[in-house]
Formats: structure tokens, sequence, C-alpha cells
């Protein structure tokens, strides 16, 4: 499998987005609704799956397409060709506040290991499959489901996360114990399981849920401090419910407090 070879960079800080540069006919996939800007030249095509079966026929399409369904990602990608003469530029956002990660996968053994909702953009070439959990507890407990994405290929790849950025890399034997829902994404040879928190004080008042997820090196490992899903669950919390008043930021003065501080909203 071959990829096309892109150049990018990375701007912003909290909310960045990935800027690729196409030589003329390369192109790059994307997930639908990470466009961000493109300059003129550059072709845009709605196509199935992620672009790597486009020359294997009907069933290859079919396959490719399937895989994404089962992740719970659209059926279709966009593709974005260069048909210019020249380089073009195209541009890609994150979707919330975090980091965008590139992979190279030719660095990784051809394979990298990623949560459902992380992938962002790849060359044209990187396959986006998924990953099946072998066993019944991590599937159950893991936080990501029987079903993670997995991106083969040799070009660049690029993931988003949450928050911060944390890379670990983990020598051989070596644990890192995570929150499944702050994972982001792994290499090929880290084996991850999860793991029961333990004792009864934990598992009830803790607050930190049942079970966490243990990686084993050897390997690289991503990890983010603010999970999309943790993200979401606190905006909910704080919202209005059933007509109610909103919740406030601990002011025992209520909406008086709120006049006073200059949250006031009419």
């Amino acid at each position: 499998m071959t990829s096309h070879e892109i150049d990018y960079h990375i701007y912003g800080e909290e909310m960045q987005y990935v800027e690729i540069e196409l030589d003329p006919q390369e192109a790059v996939v994307a997930e639908a609704g990470s466009f961000m800007m493109m300059d003129t030249g550059i072709h845009m095509d709605t196509i199935f799956g992620d672009g790597s079966n486009q020359t294997q026929g009907v069933m290859g399409k079919l396959f490719s397409a399937g895989k994404r369904l089962l992740t719970g990602e659209s059926l279709f990608m966009t593709v974005f060709l260069n048909q210019y003469h020249g380089k073009r530029k195209v541009s890609f956002a994150s979707p919330y506040p975090g980091k965008i990660v590139p992979i190279d996968l030719s660095e990784y053994g051809g394979r990298f290991i990623c949560q459902k909702d992380a992938f962002l953009c790849a060359a044209k070439g990187v396959s986006v499959g998924i990953e099946f959990s072998r066993k019944l507890g991590r599937g159950l407990f893991g936080g990501e489901g029987f079903i993670m994405q997995k991106l083969e290929g040799d070009g660049m790849a690029f993931v988003h996360a949450g928050g911060t950025l944390a890379r670990k890399e983990l020598q051989a034997g070596e644990v890192l114990k995570v929150d499944t829902g702050c994972i982001v994404g792994f290499t090929k040879d880290v084996h991850y399981d999860i793991e029961f928190v333990g004792g009864i004080k934990n598992s009830i008042f803790g607050g930190e849920g049942l079970f966490y997820a243990t990686l084993r090196g050897p390997g690289v490992v991503y990890i983010q401090s603010l999970p999309f899903s943790r993200l979401a669950g606190r905006i909910y919390a704080s919202a209005p419910q059933g007509g109610g008043q909103q919740r406030g930021e601990g002011s025992i003065l209520g909406g008086l407090g709120n006049l006073l501080d200059g949250d006031n909203r009419f």
C-alpha cells in the first residue's frame, strides 16, 4: 500500500487546525464536517469508505463503507484532490478544544489503533478500518466497546485529542493504567485490557468508575486529559433541566449573585 506523501503544518493552541499542502494530483481524505478552507484548484468529492479500495470494484467500496458503519461513522468520506498545476493547500479543523496529533504510520509499523471518533483526516491510501476487541470484559467495560478504529498504511494520518495531550513511550512489560475514556490511541504492539478498580469504597464512592484500562508496552500511547464524552456530560449537567433554572457557579445568592457578578442573562 502506497499513500500519497503530504506536507502539513498545525496551527493554534486550544482550537487547532491542520493545513495540508498537496502537490499536483495528491489527495487527502477527511471525515465529513472537518473541512475548514482550501485554495482554488482543489476538487472535493464524496466517496464510499476511506478511498483505499476505490480500484477494487463495487464490493471493495461496499466493504470499506461497511467497516465505517460498524464504528458509528458515516458511510461516506470526502476526498480533496489537487487538480492544479502547482501546490495547493487545504485545512481541517478540530471539532472541540484539544490537540491534533500527526501520526506517521510508516514509523509505527503501518498500523495505529485509536478510539472511534478520534480520526480527523489522512493522506489518500491510508485505510480506516475496525479493530475488534477479542475479550468480552474489554468490550463490555472498556469504554470504547467492542470496536475501535484501525489506521493502516504508510502515510500520514491525523487524530484529535481533547484537552491536553500526553505521549507515553512504554518499554517492554511496562504498564500504564488509564481512565478508559482518556485513551486516544496506541501503536500495534501495545497490549490493551481493562482491570477492576477494586475495593468497595473505590467502587461505590470513588467517582472514577469501576474499571480502568491497562496498557502494556512496548509501544507508544497517546492520552487525552478531556474526553469529549466527559466534556459533554459536564455541559449537560450544568444546563437547565426540564424548564428549571440553570446550575450556577456555586454562589449561595442564586440569581442575585448572577446580577452582582455581571452574569445577568436576559
